[in-house]
């Protein structure tokens, strides 16, 4: 075969312009699969031996082939044709050049169609794992800092306004709640992902007599796809595969976006390792956040990722076209920014020291404990919204005499209700506030605690 003939060249009188081969080609970015598309090409050769539609010998002269190749490709001495339009043929072609016309029997029953989605299911499978896996590193971490800071307490916001006191365990756990769900979703995806898609060839299967729960089985899916049409169409397992990725990468944003707060000076309750910070060029005295800041700009382009496959698939017919050549780039920029985000955030994080003498100074400041007080007054049968009123009034003449809740005597709390007693004083303190949220789920460090060693419990 000449170097740049192509195999579907039969019907063609002029060969192909260069500027076509340049801008069809996608070898460039879908090289990267090449060991799954070896994979999945012994695992056809090994079928196709079985069900007599190739001999034994052949294939055996095939899987031998694509060993040695693959050993090649991972020593880097295989130098691809331009011409070759993508990995598919790049390895038929480097194939067919070692051993011969037998080369071209590889491709029998098979199509690039349901050959390229079995690459992508086996990459993506894998890589979920890894991601899994990633996100599992950085839940154990959360749960080891919850427990090394059982005791600080910090405060809470809600719409970034001091709101009430809570433990930074508490924080650190509710992150743990996030991320258990993003592992959640990608295993979830995964059964999606693990689904054998050859034997659908082009569109509409093939008519030699080929074994498909064969080769599922020699590359360990879990399932075969149930109509060839939809097989060689679909995209939405990457598309789910992105989502995850998405709400991932949003959840480490949102960590990402506290931990450059609080490293501020404002703040001041967090100092982020030297080794994981960076300085100004100008400003002699800046320490920046810039790992943070970078995880939580990264965010954008896997959300941009995501739309670009949607976007991408809106519009296509049934059942292949072209430009599903486009869902790879957007799933390898999300692959890999959501890996290198968790393994980064999750080394800058156990690198992170947290103040608790700022934080619990801040806590105490302002009025985190007014809810505690209209509660106070619930339980002497006062009405919420009542005491919603009360306690807003005497917030303002805290802030119009410059006072603190704590500062105010029992005589003042009295001008605005006669139903206060002494023990006011006592339920404004701040580890009271906290450990008054006794219920599932609360901030109270015995709550905190028990859902600790449930989750180490689960996790042993």
């Amino acid at each position: 075969m000449a170097q740049n003939k192509k195999p579907w060249s039969g019907r063609f009188q002029k060969a192909t312009a260069q500027e076509v081969e340049k801008f069809t080609s996608s070898l460039h970015f879908d090289c990267r699969l090449y060991p799954y598309d070896i994979e999945g090409s012994l695992a056809h050769a090994q079928m196709l031996a079985a069900q007599g539609i190739i001999s034994r010998a052949e294939a055996n002269k095939i899987c031998s082939g694509l060993k040695n190749i693959l050993q090649d490709l991972e020593k880097g001495k295989v130098k691809f044709d331009p011409a070759d339009e993508d990995i598919h043929m790049a390895i038929e072609r480097e194939l067919t050049r070692r051993i011969g016309s037998v080369g071209g029997k590889l491709h029998t029953a098979r199509s690039r169609n349901d050959q390229i989605v079995l690459d992508m299911r086996l990459f993506m499978r894998e890589q979920t794992q890894e991601i899994i896996r990633l996100i599992s590193s950085l839940r154990k971490l959360l749960v080891k800092l919850a427990k090394e800071n059982a005791k600080i307490i910090m405060p809470g916001y809600t719409h970034l306004q001091k709101a009430q006191p809570v433990l930074l365990a508490h924080y650190f756990l509710a992150f743990y709640e996030m991320f258990s769900r993003d592992a959640a979703r990608f295993a979830d995806g995964k059964k999606r992902i693990d689904i054998s898609p050859l034997g659908a060839a082009a569109l509409a299967g093939t008519g030699l007599p080929i074994d498909r729960r064969k080769t599922a089985k020699i590359l360990k899916f879990s399932a075969v796809s149930e109509n060839s049409m939809d097989t060689v169409a679909d995209r939405d397992f990457i598309s789910e595969f992105i989502f995850d990725c998405a709400v991932t990468m949003m959840h480490l944003s949102r960590f990402c976006e506290d931990l450059v707060l609080w490293s501020s000076e404002e703040f001041g309750f967090v100092e982020i390792s030297d080794a994981y910070t960076t300085g100004s060029s100008i400003m002699p005295q800046k320490k920046n956040p810039d790992v943070a800041e970078l995880i939580r700009g990264k965010t954008a382009r896997v959300y941009g990722d995501l739309m670009a496959i949607m976007t991408l698939l809106k519009g296509l017919p049934m059942t292949y076209n072209r430009d599903l050549q486009e869902d790879k780039e957007p799933l390898f920029d999300a692959v890999d920014t959501t890996k290198n985000c968790l393994n980064i955030f999750t080394q800058m994080l156990a690198n992170t020291k947290f103040k608790a003498g700022k934080m619990r100074v801040a806590a105490e400041e302002g009025f985190c404990a007014a809810t505690d007080i209209a509660e106070y007054l619930v339980k002497k049968g006062v009405a919420f919204r009542k005491a919603h009123e009360i306690v807003g009034k005497i917030v303002a003449y805290c802030l119009k005499n410059k006072k603190t809740l704590g500062q105010l005597s029992l005589e003042n709390y009295r001008k605005f209700y006669g139903g206060f007693f002494t023990d006011i004083h006592d339920i404004i303190k701040i580890d009271k506030v906290v450990n008054a949220r006794r219920h599932t789920g609360g901030t109270a460090t015995e709550g905190v605690a028990k859902r600790i060693r449930e989750i180490e419990k689960k996790t042993k």
